[in-house]
């Protein structure tokens, strides 16, 4: 860089001094000469000079443009990311009840209920439970204005507006979900334990404290140890607490459907001294927590059910490294774990509970404290109403992968509530909720300090460390009752239906394979019933579409060069055991794949209306040429090991081998080879029915591949007014299939229920 020395002036005129080896008059006086004349007689200079000029110019506005189109694409994807929250911890003005007349009213023990319709004979008996309990009735856009309950706070949409709250900004109007104003209210007036409740249960003789502990400390405290379940099995992350209490076939809402036949009972249990247990679940008799796919298969007619559980059955509690699904109708909260009762408002009704109670136990590893299971402490009454399964697809779809990544999930924050905003962006990240639970968890914990809430001191994290050894004296045992199931549409045998086996059956088979669906149709009408269909069978499903949709997590990809999208996917799932492609087009009859072999790999070569082969010879296709002489050029440039494949299964170097590619498997290990094969087409414009076969028969021989596929049924042109008229249950997948909104993927789902009944619970 030149720096001007600014302490020396400059000539007036440049001194010019003659060269010894110049002659004499190399430097005479210049002529006198005018303006136009000098122009004339340097114009070549001067045009030179203006072309080096512009030149120059031309070439910086470029290099400013194109780093302006950078600057604003890497803006754009800024723009796209997740915005971390800000929060000045140390700032956060306190906020005191000014406008209820409960302002000095104090109770440290409180029952938060919501409250859509006039007082129920339930709700007044909750009024009168024993123990000093305080009601509080939240309530929504379908509350009655007039509502009130002798002994009972109620608070109105508009006192929740003027209590000062951050969350009522982000809390829908008609949702359960506005407890979470219930809960700061009475933490703000005195709390010390929370009953999180709805208004359809009983407590069991009216009285909290017979079934819960209610005293961590103290001379009232229980001392007794709490039975725990065994963590010798660390692959165990998940139990199903109804097989403790005596209702083995019996599962609850948000337990991930793959565990639902874990049927067997514990061989031993270990055992945790009491004083921890912050979050404490009560087991519902008569109508307990179950999801629709139980309450619709296992019910017999318009009967109510009335499923007891055994209230002799000890509590047990869960060590670190393992969950339990947890709802807001039946569980106490302790001060300590105030913080882990925020209702997520991104997701749907019915998922809201169950992803705080997975996300709240992971939290309270951090503060060692853990979740107790406590035998039946309520009686619920079973209405026989719609019980919504749309609003559980959250849960079917996600809570299994969500308890992989919590158990995974590490911090290096230094403070509870730093770790609590860190966790739930992380989850808005990976797809469990979104941007508006980031935020409204920011306001949250800004609400939860403004109230007066002191948050736990963090305690050391013991996952990662080796687990200690289960000694034969600290191996305790409990034998469940097996209770009758007297109420349920379906015999008592010990084994769940036999639908439900067969879930399970085909979620085991391919719960670590990822399938990648290109629609080809409106994604938004049909991208969430996709995953839904296909999510329950599959580890995930990724979308791909030639337009993206961020809301509904497709991605863009053109169909005819999507295989070169491919390896982006496979990176991005290292640990799936293959990846199965499918056309939304076509149907996927997955419980007709058992047999394959997902080492190998899979395609319909055998099918000849989709694996064709074309002669180049006399071909006057100007198309069927270019891509002929693209694969001769990428086979020219394969490893040994690819080009001998090939040849091997080609039909000679005249022919173009064609594959429609609607349908393929690709295995974990063959992935490489489909990355590299990849990277040697590069930048030529293969069309993907030429470049997948070619793929297939130059990383393994046709006799190898599997033929699970040389059955399906494969048309050119389906019959225009019947689809149904050639599907069959029978074979593992049918092409043509249109799919293009809500009506048609009803229809789809209802024939293929013939396969899998349990789809008719979707529709």
């Amino acid at each position: 860089m030149l720096v001007q020395d600014r302490s020396s002036p400059k000539p007036s005129k440049p001194q010019l001094r003659a060269h010894p080896s110049l002659p004499p008059d190399r430097f005479s006086d210049p002529k006198n000469l005018d303006f136009s004349t000098w122009v004339s007689e340097n114009f070549c200079k001067i045009l030179a000079f203006i072309v080096l000029v512009a030149t120059v110019a031309t070439l910086f506005f470029l290099n400013s443009v194109g780093n302006s189109a950078a600057l604003l694409q890497t803006r754009v994807r800024e723009l796209e990311k997740i915005s971390f929250p800000r929060i000045n911890w140390n700032n956060i003005q306190p906020i005191k009840d000014q406008s209820t007349p409960y302002a000095s009213f104090r109770s440290e023990r409180w029952i938060v209920v919501s409250v859509s319709n006039y007082p129920t004979d339930l709700l007044r008996n909750l009024v009168k439970i024993k123990g000093g309990w305080q009601v509080l009735a939240v309530g929504t856009s379908k509350t009655p204005s007039d509502w009130s309950l002798k002994g009972a706070i109620f608070l109105s949409l508009e006192q929740q507006a003027n209590l000062g709250f951050r969350v009522v900004d982000h809390l829908p109007y008609d949702s359960y979900v506005r407890k979470t104003v219930g809960y700061l209210f009475a933490i703000q007036h005195g709390a010390k334990k929370i009953f999180d409740a709805d208004d359809r249960g009983e407590v069991i003789d009216g009285d909290l404290g017979k079934h819960f502990d209610l005293e961590l400390i103290g001379e009232e405290a229980r001392q007794e140890p709490i039975l725990q379940y065994s963590h010798e099995n660390p692959n165990r992350t998940v139990v199903n607490p109804y097989t403790h209490f005596g209702q083995r076939s019996v599962w609850p809402r948000g337990l991930p459907l793959e565990n639902v036949g874990e049927l067997a009972h514990e061989e031993f249990y270990t055992e945790v001294y009491g004083g921890k247990q912050f979050i404490q679940q009560g087991i519902s008799n008569g109508l307990p927590d179950v999801d629709s796919i139980f309450y619709f298969t296992r019910k017999a007619g318009l009967e109510a059910f009335d499923v007891r559980f055994d209230e002799h059955a000890p509590k047990v509690a869960l060590p670190q490294g393992m969950m339990v699904p947890l709802n807001s109708f039946n569980t106490i909260f302790h001060s300590p774990a105030f913080w882990a009762m925020m209702l997520p408002v991104s997701v749907s009704t019915m998922a809201s509970d169950v992803l705080r109670g997975y996300w709240a136990q992971r939290l309270l590893w951090e503060i060692g404290g853990y979740a107790v299971v406590y035998p039946p402490t309520v009686h619920r009454y079973d209405r026989i109403e719609a019980y919504p399964f749309s609003e559980e697809k959250d849960l079917h779809v996600n809570v299994g992968p969500l308890i992989k990544f919590l158990i995974s999930w590490r911090s290096s924050k230094h403070r509870l509530f730093e770790k609590i905003l860190q966790l739930s962006y992380a989850m808005a990240e990976e797809g469990f909720w979104t941007e508006l639970d980031v935020k409204f968890t920011a306001a949250w914990l800004q609400d939860l300090l403004a109230v007066g809430y002191q948050q736990p001191r963090l305690m050391s994290l013991e996952l990662d460390r080796p687990r200690p050894t289960i000694g034969h004296g600290d191996r305790k045992e409990f034998i469940p009752r097996k209770l009758p199931s007297v109420h349920l549409g379906v015999e008592e045998v010990g084994t769940v239906n036999y639908e439900i086996g067969n879930l399970i059956k085909w979620r085991k088979n391919f719960g670590n394979v990822v399938l990648i669906m290109f629609c080809n149709g409106p994604v938004e009408r049909t991208a969430l019933e996709w995953r839904l269909l296909y999510g329950r069978i599959f580890k995930t499903v990724v979308i791909l579409s030639e337009q993206s949709n961020a809301d509904l997590a497709v991605e863009q990809s053109q169909l005819w060069q999507t295989y070169k999208f491919l390896p982006k996917i496979f990176n991005r799932f290292t640990s799936a055991e293959g990846f199965l492609f499918l056309q939304d087009d076509t149907v996927l009859n997955y419980w007709n794949l058992l047999q394959a072999d997902k080492t190998k790999l899979w395609i319909t070569e055998t099918v000849p209306e989709s694996w064709v082969t074309v002669s180049t010879i006399g071909n006057d296709s100007a198309w069927f040429s270019r891509q002929a002489d693209m694969v001769k050029k990428v086979v020219s440039m394969m490893p040994v090991h690819f080009q001998v494949s090939y040849k091997e299964s080609s039909m000679g170097k005249q022919n173009l081998i064609l594959c429609s590619s609607e349908v393929f498997y690709v295995p974990q290990r063959f992935v490489g080879d489909f990355v590299d094969l990849v990277g040697l087409v590069g930048d030529l414009e293969i069309h993907q029915k030429v470049a997948v076969p070619m793929f297939f028969m130059a990383m393994d021989s046709l006799r190898n591949f599997d033929s699970v596929l040389s059955t399906m049924i494969y048309k050119t042109e389906a019959p225009s007014n019947n689809y149904s008229s050639f599907y069959s249950a029978q074979v593992p997948a049918v092409h043509p299939w249109n799919v293009s909104n809500e009506p048609d993927f009803i229809k789809l789902v209802r024939i293929m229920a013939t396969g899998d009944p349990l789809l008719m619970e979707l529709v």
